[in-house]
Formats: C-alpha cells, sequence, structure tokens
C-alpha cells in the first residue's frame, strides 16, 4: 500500500470523527459518534410530522403562479438583475444539488441544507442567502406543507420554465433537516479555497482527487471558474472538468448540457472590490440578520454586485432561453482578461454591439459579454466541442438534454421515481434512478420459508448473503439495498466483500426455490436470511418470528447502469468483520461511516454486530471476534466476553488483538478494532454491557430482529410509516 492509499480513503477521519471542541484537544482519539446521532428528533420543531403525507395536499398550481410572479417582483433591498430574479434562483437551485457525489451518495439538495453551516457560508455560495430570503414570503404562505429542500430546487426549475425552457419536471417530497450535516467529509483543509494540491496525490492527474470528495477546492461546488488553482488554461481545466462532473454522475453530454444550459441565462458578478465586503453568514454580526457578504462600502447591489469577482453574462439575452451561449462562444475569439474585481476571464475580440447583453439596471447601455476557463474549455476539449456542435446543429437536442441533466442534477439523490410526489413527476423509468421492475406477493410464502429450512444452507450462509444484498443501501441517496437483487448481476457479484465464490454456491441453492414458488430472489434472499435468524434465536433458546414483507422486484441488466454501482462496492464492513486492506481511517470509523449510511443508530449498531459475530458471519469465516463455542446461536456471548475482565487484551498488529487469560495466559480469542471498540469506547461499552447482562438474552434476540430488519427493509419506501 502507497501514501495516496492512506490519503484516498473514503471517510472522514481525524478531527471529523473525534469529539468537538475542547474534549478534541484533551482526548483527540476519542471515538465520536455523533454523525449516528445527528439528525435526532429532538432537534426538529416538527415532530411526528410526516411532510411526505402533507406535501401531497400543497395547492400546487397557486405555488408555481407565486413563484412566477416573483421572477419579475424587484426587491429593493436585493434589486434583480434585469428585473428577472431567474439567474439567482438557478444558481441556488443548482448548488444545492451540486455538492452531491455518486461516491457515497452525500451532499444534494434532498435535505435543504444550504440554511446551515458550511454550505451556507461557502464562498461558492456568496449572496444565496439572499436568494433564500427572497422566498421566505412563499415559504410563509405555504408553511409545513412545502419544504425548504423542495422550495430551492423548486424555483430554479420554474425560473427556467419561465425563462422559456420545457423542462423535464419536478418532483416534491425532500424533507428539511434542522441540523447541520456532521457525516460529510468536504475536504482535508482547514481554510477556504485552499490550493488544490491539498486534495489531489497528483494535481496534474484529476484522478487522484482523494475519494470521497468531488470539487476541486474547498469551499466551491464544481471547478475553479479561473483555471486550476486560478491559473487560465481551458485544456488541463477541461480534464479537471471531466473528473469532477464525472464524480457528481455526469457524462459528457450531461457535462456540457449543464455548462451551457447553466451559463445560457444570469450572470457572474465582480464589478466592485471584494475587499469591501463583510463576512459570511456564520462569523457575521448579529445585526446583519443572518446575512452575509454585506457591503457597508460602497454601494454592493444591482451593477455594482461582488460575488464571484468575475464579471458578466456569458450571452445576450441573459433572461431568456435560446442558443446564445452557443452562438457567442462559437461566434467570436476570445482574449484573456481581468473583471473590475481582479478574477481572470475571457471577453470578445471585436464583438458587435448588438451582440453585447445590456447593463442590469439601464437597457439604454451595452455591456461587454464574457467566459469563464471552465467555459473555453468547452471549445478547446475535442470530446466537449463536438458534442456542442451536435447541439448547435440540433437545439431541439440541446433543450432535451439539458432538461433531462437539470432534473438528473435535482433529483439524483431522491431515489426511485415512486419516491416523486405531486403532478409535475415524470413517468419515465431513468437508468439512474435504478429502477425495479414490480414484486408480486402472490406467491406460498410459509412454503416458501419451509423449503429454505430444509434447504442445508448454514445459518452464517443465509444470514450473510442476505446482509450483503441489503447493505448497499445508502440512505444519501436512496441507492442499493435488496431490493432489485442485484447482488446476482455485474458488479455486485464479483465484488471481493461479497465473497463471490459463496455467494454464486448460496444463489445457486436460493435460485431454483424463487423460481419454484413464484417469488422474486429478492425477496427469497431477504427471507433465508430471516430463517437463519429465528434459527438462530431457536438454538439461543428464543423463539420469535422475524417480520418479512414481500413484494420486491429482481432488476435486470438492462434496469441496471453496472458502471454507477462501483461506488456502492464496499471497501470495508465492520458488521462482517473486514477490511478490503489498510487504511488511514480505523476500522471502527469506517464501521461508524457504513452504520450511518445504512441509518443505524449507535445500539442498533451495537446489537447487530454482536449478533453477526455469534452467527459466524465474518467474511472468510474468520474467527476474529467470535466470542462463543456456540456458533450459530443468537446468544449474548459476544458481550459476555467483551466485558469480562479475566480477559487482556494484547496488540498482535494494527487491527489484530488477542484475548488473553489473565491467569494463564492462554489465547481464548482473536478480535479486531471493530470488535473491541464495544468494550473500550465508554458509550458503546455502556451498549454492551446492557447485553451482557444476565438478564437481556431475550431482549438482546428482539433488540437483534428489530435492527436486522430496519436494514433489510431500508428500501422499502412502501413501507415507511
Amino acid at each position: 500500500m502507497d501514501g495516496n492509499d492512506m490519503a484516498k480513503c473514503p471517510v472522514m477521519h481525524g478531527g471529523a470523527t473525534t469529539i468537538d471542541s475542547q474534549v478534541a484537544g484533551w482526548w483527540p482519539k476519542t471515538l465520536n459518534l455523533d454523525i449516528l446521532h445527528q439528525h435526532d428528533t429532538k432537534v426538529s420543531p416538527l415532530r411526528g410530522f410526516a411532510y411526505r403525507d402533507a406535501v401531497k395536499s400543497l395547492d400546487f398550481d397557486a405555488l408555481k403562479a407565486d413563484l412566477f410572479a416573483l421572477m419579475t417582483d424587484s426587491q429593493d433591498w436585493w434589486p434583480a438583475d434585469w428585473g428577472h430574479y431567474g439567474g439567482l434562483f438557478i444558481r441556488m437551485s443548482w448548488h444545492a444539488a451540486g455538492t452531491y457525489r455518486i461516491s457515497d451518495g452525500r451532499g444534494g439538495a434532498g435535505t435543504g441544507n444550504h440554511r446551515f453551516a458550511p454550505l451556507n457560508s461557502w464562498p461558492d455560495n456568496a449572496n444565496l442567502d439572499k436568494a433564500r430570503r427572497l422566498l421566505w414570503p412563499i415559504k410563509k404562505k405555504y408553511g409545513n406543507k412545502l419544504s425548504w429542500a423542495d422550495l430551492m430546487v423548486l424555483a430554479g426549475t420554474v425560473a427556467y420554465e419561465h425563462m422559456g425552457l420545457k423542462t423535464f419536471g419536478f418532483a416534491f417530497g425532500r424533507d428539511d433537516i434542522w441540523h447541520p450535516e456532521k457525516d460529510i467529509n468536504w475536504g482535508p483543509e482547514t481554510q477556504m479555497l485552499a490550493p488544490s494540491e491539498q486534495r489531489y496525490g497528483d494535481l496534474n492527474d484529476p484522478s487522484t482527487m482523494f475519494d470521497p470528495l468531488a470539487a476541486v477546492h474547498m469551499g466551491l461546488i464544481y471547478v475553479n471558474p479561473e483555471g486550476v488553482n486560478g491559473q487560465p488554461d481551458p485544456a488541463r481545466t477541461a480534464l479537471h472538468i471531466r473528473e469532477t462532473f464525472a464524480r457528481m454522475a455526469m457524462n459528457d453530454e450531461e457535462t456540457v448540457a449543464l455548462t451551457a444550459g447553466g451559463h445560457t441565462v444570469g450572470k457572474a458578478h465582480g464589478n466592485g472590490r471584494a475587499e469591501n465586503l463583510g463576512p459570511a453568514p456564520e462569523a457575521a454580526d448579529l445585526a446583519e440578520a443572518g446575512l452575509g457578504w454585506n457591503n457597508h462600502v460602497t454601494r454592493g447591489v444591482g451593477r455594482d454586485t461582488v460575488t464571484s469577482g468575475i464579471e458578466g453574462a456569458w450571452t445576450t439575452h441573459p433572461t431568456k432561453w435560446d442558443m446564445g451561449y452557443f452562438k457567442l462562444l462559437f461566434g467570436y475569439e476570445w482574449e484573456l482578461t481581468k473583471s473590475p474585481a481582479g478574477a481572470n476571464q475571457y471577453r470578445p475580440i471585436n464583438i458587435r454591439a448588438e451582440d453585447m447583453p445590456v447593463d442590469v439596471e439601464d437597457p439604454s447601455i451595452r455591456v461587454m459579454p464574457m467566459m469563464t476557463d471552465a467555459d473555453m474549455a468547452m471549445k478547446v476539449d475535442p470530446a466537449y466541442r463536438a458534442v456542442c456542435e451536435k447541439f448547435m446543429a440540433n437545439p431541439a437536442a440541446f433543450d432535451d438534454a439539458f432538461a433531462r441533466a437539470w432534473f438528473k442534477l435535482t433529483h439524483r439523490d431522491m431515489g426511485s421515481r415512486h419516491r416523486y410526489i405531486g403532478p409535475w413527476s415524470p413517468t419515465e423509468d431513468l437508468i439512474w434512478q435504478d429502477p425495479v421492475p414490480a414484486g408480486t406477493t402472490n406467491w406460498d410464502i410459509g412454503a416458501a420459508k419451509r423449503a429454505i429450512a430444509a434447504s442445508g444452507l448454514s445459518v452464517s450462509d443465509m444470514v450473510a448473503t442476505a446482509w450483503d444484498s441489503a447493505r448497499t443501501f445508502r440512505g444519501s441517496d436512496l441507492r442499493g439495498g435488496a431490493n432489485g437483487a442485484r447482488i446476482r448481476l455485474a458488479p455486485q457479484k464479483d465484488w471481493e466483500g461479497n465473497e463471490p465464490a459463496r455467494l454464486a454456491r448460496v444463489l445457486a441453492v436460493l435460485e431454483p426455490i424463487a423460481a419454484t414458488y413464484g417469488a422474486s430472489l429478492a425477496d427469497i434472499l431477504v427471507m433465508a436470511g430471516n430463517v437463519g435468524v429465528e434459527m438462530a434465536a431457536k438454538a439461543a433458546g428464543v423463539t420469535v418470528e422475524v417480520p418479512f414483507h414481500a413484494g420486491r422486484g429482481d432488476a435486470t441488466e438492462a434496469h441496471t447502469d453496472a458502471a454507477s454501482f462501483a461506488p456502492l462496492e464496499p471497501i470495508a464492513d465492520g458488521f462482517r468483520n473486514w477490511l478490503k486492506k489498510n487504511y488511514a481511517t480505523e476500522a471502527e470509523e469506517l464501521m461508524l461511516d457504513r452504520a450511518q449510511l445504512l441509518g443505524l443508530t449507535a445500539p442498533e449498531m451495537t446489537v447487530l454486530v454482536g449478533g453477526m459475530r455469534v452467527l459466524g458471519t465474518n467474511h472468510g469465516g474468520t474467527a476474529h471476534g467470535v466470542f462463543t463455542n456456540r456458533v450459530g446461536a443468537l446468544t449474548t456471548d459476544f458481550f459476555v466476553t467483551l466485558t469480562d475482565m479475566g480477559f487482556k487484551w494484547v496488540p498482535k498488529g494494527r487491527n489484530l488483538y488477542e484475548l488473553q487469560d489473565r491467569a494463564t495466559g492462554a489465547v481464548k480469542f482473536t478480535a479486531t478494532r471493530a470488535d473491541l471498540v464495544f468494550g473500550s469506547n465508554s458509550i458503546l461499552r455502556a451498549y454492551a454491557e446492557v447485553y451482557a447482562q444476565d438478564d437481556n438474552a431475550e431482549k438482546f434476540v428482539h433488540d437483534f430482529v428489530a435492527a436486522w430488519t430496519k436494514v433489510m427493509n431500508a428500501d422499502r419506501f412502501d413501507l415507511a410509516a
């Protein structure tokens, strides 16, 4: 393993997973469990409120009419460019959605997180606080029926429609969070816009950007519009654009469509002195009323606004959806210049007066348009240029490509289209939605269950395979999970973490059972896991029935964009005591990350690990953490041994320990950090002690079943309360 392997670890570690403030200074290695509790219901002022039910009664047409009116209802305190807020609202929607990255599914517009730090104060989001305040009267009017998350995306979509684009649609259903997200690794930097080298193994090779990052700087959404590290070079910038957009799930055509479509309307702002701007919202004085970047030195609004530092519009008619971006970009040669704020940008050579946009406040004045280094990359890079030429030859194709790419950008983290709410939701299945054919409940569940029990599969085989099928679920973007049975398709069937040989053997037994009873394999995989848990509970002296809900479907290769599933491959699974290789992040922190993506609390993580160990589900059949001589019985032996002071823990490697008898020195068990953290961390030990008590053996089984069922049904939105 080289140094880059350590640096590229795809989850937060170090300061991000140690307790904040003073405690971090006192005990910097203390494991922080906050990411498993960050959205506790106690922080919500709407406890017990079901937004996804409430939004269905929203007056959708009235809402759109109000947004249409707002587009041209200019406010004195923050006047609209050309009397139209479309560009501002589109930028807000884009920047809310554009933080999504396919690596871990985190970011995106699905939670309304733009209201909170750090996003509300990123340099790239300057003055988007004004966009949210402009929307406040509409949010106030529609109240709980309209989330901020939905409104912030809808505003940009309606803006495009108001300016002439036929949009692909819009879906409601994004529920707001009420606290800043602590689970997202935005990068290792300690300052905004730090040099890009801090997040690359080699800045000349964009693919070496450390996982799971997607943007080139801390505080930016995509790339530096002035060029790599602010140095103009369109060809080099194109390489970074391609990597960045790929990490946000976009191909070349989608990237060009979004760049051109995003820059068809609105303008950049840099007609003033950046040093006159006040601090960002999170650093601003109380008197700033929660707003940031306020200019109390000079005028600072209208034509004198400073945001990015780049100044000007990209097109002749910045409030109209048209082909103007391509007309100017390819109709003129461009030369490097500086904005009034000192930013690098390009201006056209010998532009005709009629091709110049008018001033945002005085339509009698014509002003110079501009292009950024990222725009010039569309012209210089051969692949991007070819897409541009395709669009220029067929404007309808551009309209459609952009509408679809915008919809994907703003809905990528919402999961299946079946989760969409509202009259404008498209019904077309899109490959990036990971479609799954409808399942059936019309089969003999009892007979199939008996056939599985008599199949000869071991408890560990049944439980491990069901777990592997379900553990891909990510609450971050609602991808993965057991529904679809994609574990039998490429690439999942070949993932090292799924033990391909063992998986093939188990599937060979379960597939005929599914065929015999007319059930989906997805259902049979989950049922087999449940059967294994019930058998293990019985072996421990507890009779329990694990809840099962039929109705999953089986995806096919045609339903599966195999390449897009590569980021879902586990690199570690603390529940099955496995690491693909050593990482800079310790095993227990990787386990926290997996638990958070699965939507588990710390107690649920604890009970699942303790149960999985005694069921013998370790990857490769290792004995690490299997603190029992009754493997296959759902006992509390893991916790009893873990808390037994008759053992001492002796390190034998970075992630290997021996449990030695204190009296004799004999080695009784081996363990990993993902095992022993439940006995060393004060919070996790408190949970472990509950299950180690003599009176909680039956409670343990029932708690395990509840947590197990939660994971198996994590992707079943149809079962949500």
